[in-house]
């Protein structure tokens, strides 16, 4: 990869579209390659150069296009990820770490100023076949949601605080629960059952069953 310019790559993460991340050893950086999938980097690259205005998100370096190729250049943050052997072992640090940082980034980035949208009538749009879902519940509160608050996605610090954010391609305003519906629900296939609560708790919110089932519908269909 010419981005290395020969230096060592070291994979990090496979997505579920064929997407790869690695990082560069020993440069600070991260690149993100895809061939063909559906992945936009350009959408993530816009998405970060607006978010990182306010709160910490990786800075892009650069970003490109080759025909079916796509690349995405961006200099590292600190921490680990949420899912990360040591957080994995610690689910209850790393759950209250994923509410407090959510809640942190919904609080922080200005819906006013947002360009970029992930409401209900944004993300059905793009689906390609008719799907059977039920009117969305009313707006809690909207904010600019993350898009995809998965565990892996948080970066935790040596002091088991959110130090940051990574995985942008979505981000957009929702209603918070959009973020909140996954965020808790990932805790169950990383963590195990018995976290939500904690997540919810860090965050400063109670449980609200009926947006965590609509957005949870939502996020499969979508």
């Amino acid at each position: 990869m010419a981005l290395a310019a020969g230096r060592e790559l070291r994979p990090v993460w496979r997505n579920d579209f064929g997407g790869l991340t690695y990082e560069i050893v020993g440069a600070g950086q991260f690149v993100k390659w895809s061939r063909d999938s559906r992945l936009d980097l350009a959408a993530e690259a816009a998405r970060l150069r607006w978010a990182v205005k306010y709160v910490p998100v990786p800075r892009v370096l650069a970003a490109g296009r080759d025909g079916g190729e796509e690349w995405l250049l961006t200099a590292a943050l600190p921490g680990q990820s949420a899912v990360a052997e040591r957080w994995r072992a610690d689910p209850a640090t790393a759950s209250a770490a994923i509410g407090a940082g959510l809640r942190a980034l919904h609080d922080r980035l200005p819906v006013a100023d947002c360009p970029f949208s992930w409401s209900v009538e944004t993300r059905l749009a793009r689906v390609d076949k008719p799907v059977e879902l039920s009117e969305p519940p009313p707006i809690d509160r909207l904010v600019v949601c993350h898009g995809d608050a998965c565990s892996p996605n948080t970066l935790i610090d040596d002091a088991g605080k959110c130090s940051g954010h990574v995985d942008f391609g979505e981000m957009g305003v929702a209603d918070r629960w959009a973020d909140l519906a996954i965020a808790t629900w990932s805790t169950e296939w990383n963590y195990g059952p018995g976290w939500e609560g904690v997540v919810l708790d860090a965050y400063g919110i109670a449980a609200d069953p009926s947006r965590i089932t609509y957005y949870r519908r939502l996020w499969e269909i979508t």
